[in-house]
């Protein structure tokens, strides 16, 4: 049979006019829209098995403390995995320290003030000054493998992430409105009910916002932590931030750039396949009794939900196991331990007695070899920490002024404007996650051209460092003011300072204290690299406790790096004790959200 002209294109055109399920274009893509993700979901989950093989390969082998670290961009991909693994496991432990910390604070009443007060020191504690103990302990645990170097430069990073999230966490357990707490004592929640129902969902949105920004924080001081001089020793880690602070050491500025580039790369990755979702999760636990206008969403977290490889998972592994754990936990009322009206536990005493005597012990054992590292100081190296304490004060008040006058206005409009917050909060994230101090050679290079100096370079790198504290707290805030105070001061018509002072400001304000209290302390640890810097071969110098620490750090003088830290943990703990902490007792009090 002899086809004429185009009768194929008619026989076509009538086969598809009599099938009336043939599927269009778009239905096609969308049904095969959900094969894709659970595709996508195994392959993510294959190169996470490659990634964790890789890393298990490293840490296992000998150890490696003086590496040389290449400048060329081909080993960016390798120095920037090495550096996201640490990064991870450090942010992993601070938060289960975190929530274990900030639980034990808020609920226990004999140690809540010793705890909070532990809080305080060791958050004003420099990196630096952790350096020493960590890294000997660990290559003393580890002393021929990799893992002991990698361990220790995880709780270094560690040390600049965890104190803040501790505060959220332990801030947020004190300010649970008074309804709910009498809600769940009349349902007779175990404390395991009450933690996963009442505690971890209503501190939920300070723990997020605060996640981002000790994300922000390991990245400062992670050139600190995988490349540092430790009296005559010399230790380099392969990453990112070794690679940075070698360039900057060499003034390479084609190396800072890229960089810089692939840092960049990395924190908008992690802005939008992370926070961006774990945001839009957390905006579920908003405590309000309206429904919000427009929360805020993830197309990724909209994706990861409709992909049926991750349900199947869930219905039928995770769940079932959860339902056990909580069913187990929920049941167990105490019954080893209980907790009377006052939170004080009937435990043995005589195991309470031998516990606090092995403390006790410890510490005066630890206090004593202290001393001995003091006995070679002189009165001439104590009076020049506290003046250099004095000096690193007033800078450190000046940043923090100079980072309220802007960040409380711009978190607020952020945070009351999901639309807003959507194209601000990627970029803020990028721009805290980007560590001042691998900008800080072009900017110091910028000041001392202009006459600026070291005073203004230090003011300018804490303000950099610390800035990102208070502005993620305050949005944090500001997005957990309920929606319904909003309208009634719409209802009733408030004028602008009307709203700042009867809304505004007494609903951030724990946040705003939580911020400041760690951006207090960010900013003293800040000055450890602020007033000490290597350039080109050289050393620039501001005159400051931070700088007394550093140099005592790389000149291996434990007895100043001991009293120089000593001097900053009072110094910080005074301020706490005399400004912050009756702020705390304010924000617990009076401007707790309850009826």
């Amino acid at each position: 049979m002899k086809l004429l002209p185009g009768s194929f294109t008619r026989v076509r055109a009538q086969l598809d006019a009599r099938l009336p399920h043939t599927m269009s274009r778009s239905q096609v893509l969308r049904r095969s829209w959900p094969f894709l993700l659970d595709v996508t979901v195994a392959l993510i989950g294959l190169a996470c098995f490659y990634a964790i093989v890789l890393i298990a390969r490293l840490w296992a082998g000998s150890a490696q403390p003086d590496v040389r670290i290449s400048l060329s961009a081909s080993a960016l991909p390798r120095y920037a995995f090495y550096s996201v693994v640490r990064m991870g496991l450090a942010y992993l432990l601070s938060l289960v320290f975190a929530i274990g910390y900030g639980y034990a604070a808020a609920y226990s009443r004999r140690l809540e003030a010793l705890m909070i007060a532990a809080l305080d020191i060791l958050q004003s504690i420099p990196v630096l000054s952790f350096l020493p103990g960590v890294m000997l302990a660990m290559m003393a645990l580890f002393p021929s493998r990799q893992v002991g170097l990698e361990l220790g430069a995880v709780l270094l990073i560690f040390t600049g992430q965890v104190w803040n999230m501790a505060f959220s966490f332990y801030s947020s357990l004190k300010s649970l409105p008074r309804e709910l707490v009498e809600a769940s004592a009349i349902f007779q929640y175990s404390r395991w009910q009450r933690l996963w129902q009442l505690e971890l969902p209503y501190a939920a949105i300070g723990l997020v916002w605060n996640s981002m920004v000790s994300v922000a924080g390991g990245w400062f001081f992670l050139m600190a932590c995988e490349m540092f001089v430790l009296g005559d020793r010399d230790f380099r880690l392969p990453g990112l931030g070794s690679y940075l602070q070698t360039a900057a050491s060499a003034g390479n500025v084609s190396a800072i750039f890229w960089g810089l580039l692939v840092m960049v790369g990395i924190i908008v990755a992690t802005d939008q396949l992370i926070w961006r979702p774990v945001i839009a999760w957390s905006d579920r636990f908003k405590f309000e009794q309206v429904e919000s206008a427009r929360g805020i969403r993830s197309p990724l977290l909209a994706a990861l939900q409709s992909s049926s490889l991750l349900n199947g998972v869930g219905r039928r592994t995770l769940l079932p196991l959860q339902e056990r754990l909580y069913h187990h936990f929920a049941t167990q009322k105490k019954q080893a331990v209980r907790v009377d009206e006052d939170g004080r536990r009937s435990s043995p005493r005589l195991l309470q007695t031998l516990l606090y005597t092995v403390v006790v012990a410890a510490l005066l054992y630890f206090a004593w070899q202290a001393i001995g590292l003091l006995r070679g100081l002189h009165a001439t190296d104590l009076r020049q920490l506290i003046l250099g304490a004095g000096a690193t004060f007033l800078r450190v008040m000046v940043a923090l002024l100079l980072a309220s006058a802007w960040t409380i206005p711009a978190g607020v409009a952020i945070g009351f404007h999901p639309r807003l917050a959507r194209v601000v909060q990627p970029l803020a994230q990028i721009a805290a996650s980007v560590p001042a101090t691998a900008l800080f050679p072009v900017l110091l290079l910028l000041l001392i051209r202009s006459g600026g100096g070291m005073n203004a370079g230090a003011i300018l790198l804490m303000l950099l460092g610390t800035q990102w504290y208070i502005l993620f707290n305050v949005i944090a805030g500001a997005i957990a003011i309920p929606s319904d105070l909003r309208e009634v001061a719409n209802l009733f018509h408030f004028s602008r300072w009307q709203r700042w002072r009867t809304v505004i400001l007494p609903g951030i304000f724990p946040f705003l204290i939580t911020g400041l209290v760690t951006a207090s302390g960010g900013a003293w640890n800040a000055s450890i690299i602020a007033e000490y810097f290597r350039l080109k071969g050289q050393t620039f110098t501001a005159f400051g406790l931070g700088e007394q620490i550093s140099a005592a750090t790389d000149a291996g003088r434990f007895g100043g790096l001991l009293l120089g830290t000593i001097l900053m943990a009072l110094m910080v703990v005074t301020i706490n004790r005399l400004v912050w902490r009756p702020l705390f007792r304010l924000a617990e009090t009076k401007y707790r959200l309850s009826a």
